[in-house]
């Protein structure tokens, strides 16, 4: 099975104040501002906010430890490139962040963004400051598409608990977990049937599926916003890409490092090759679950975290099995979002920054030990 990966990273100076030049490194990079280039090992592109860079695989990999091989030599390539003049975080949203301090992408698609603009305003945080992993997984055939749909939306307030990487909004903590899905999921009000609240309906069929599509459409028409009719403006927390043949999550924040990164995919992937899971399939229970997993990360879902663990661990594949000790250690310690909520009361926000930077960098997860160790 092929895996695509998406890893969006924030471009920083010294200070860790969001620098909104995507497109002047990808000028710099590739010799002119374009949507993406080739960069070795992966391709870069822009994102919509301005301080933002993307990476995915240059090629199919043939399995997790070659596909955070070739990410991972990447993102050295990048850092060889620009030296020590900028630096790049992950997690969900920057934790810094005012919302003066980035801009929208004004090159080419700019159509696109101006229409979201007039539609939904893009100046806030649901849209200027959100970084997601997203992954692609594929899909064989109708029936197959239905089955993986259907897991992968029950796993959704799981996935987000372990996954959480998002307690900071403008350099204050605010007692939740996942900050990001909070404004991801109200970026769109205006017309929510393009996010549904994160968690989609059950489908029975691909025409279903399809059926829901074409209302989400019939809706953008009214408001003159053809323009944004395609698959890729669906907005739950995961969608089908008929295009690619895969499902694409959308659900989880980005993490640290490539390699915690390709923890949660593993997870994931073990779980999606149970032939059974007991999960709750209810929309709105599954929503109240969603609720736990914003606020409190782990804490609010760790006796079922223990279970999927388990669950997991006796389906995962040698490959996948090496990444499982970073989850186990998740569900013990708590989400990423949990441990750097608590530490930075001891350490300050900016000098805990100064490490997850250095544990981006090295490829080292901040809650196997004090990445500063590393310097």
């Amino acid at each position: 099975m092929t895996i695509g990966t998406e890893h969006e990273y924030s471009i920083n100076d010294a200070s860790f104040t969001p620098q909104p030049i995507n497109d002047q490194l990808i000028r710099r990079l590739s010799g002119k501002v374009q949507n993406e280039f080739e960069f070795g090992t992966v391709h870069i592109s822009k994102e919509l906010q301005k301080h933002v860079l993307e990476l995915v695989p240059s090629k199919p990999a043939k399995d997790l430890a070659e596909l955070e091989f070739d990410l991972w030599a990447g993102l050295r390539s990048l850092y060889r490139a620009l030296g020590d003049e900028y630096g790049f975080l992950g997690l969900g949203m920057h934790p810094l962040l005012k919302l003066e301090q980035t801009a929208v992408w004004d090159h080419e698609d700019k159509e696109i963004y101006e229409v979201y603009h007039r539609l939904f305003n893009l100046k806030q945080h649901g849209w200027l400051n959100i970084q997601a992993l997203q992954i692609n997984i594929p899909y064989q055939n109708e029936r197959g598409m239905v089955t993986l749909y259907n897991k992968l939306r029950a796993l959704i307030p799981y996935l987000v608990a372990i996954s959480a990487s998002s307690p900071f909004v403008e350099g204050k903590p605010t007692g939740k977990m996942d900050n990001r899905l909070i404004y991801y999921r109200e970026n769109q009000r205006n017309l929510p049937i393009i996010s549904h609240g994160v968690i989609p309906e059950r489908l029975k069929d691909a025409k279903q599926h399809l059926k829901i599509q074409e209302e989400m459409f019939a809706q953008l028409r009214r408001y003159d916003a053809e323009m944004l009719c395609h698959e890729w403006v669906d907005s739950r927390g995961i969608i089908v890409r008929f295009s690619r043949r895969c499902v694409e999550i959308k659900a989880l924040d980005e993490q640290e490092c490539i390699r915690s990164d390709m923890a949660i995919t593993a997870f994931i992937l073990a779980l999606l090759r149970c032939p059974e899971l007991d999960l709750e399939e209810d929309e709105d229970a599954l929503h109240d679950l969603l609720e736990k997993a914003i606020l409190s990360g782990v804490a609010g879902l760790r006796s079922e975290l223990e279970g999927l663990f388990k669950t997991a661990m006796g389906s995962a594949s040698p490959d996948e099995r090496l990444y499982m000790p970073l989850i186990r250690a998740k569900i013990e310690r708590g989400s990423l979002a949990e441990v750097i909520a608590q530490d930075a009361k001891e350490k300050g926000l900016k000098p805990l920054l100064r490490e997850l930077e250095l544990c981006l960098r090295t490829n080292v997860p901040y809650q196997i030990g004090d990445c500063s160790a590393l310097k």
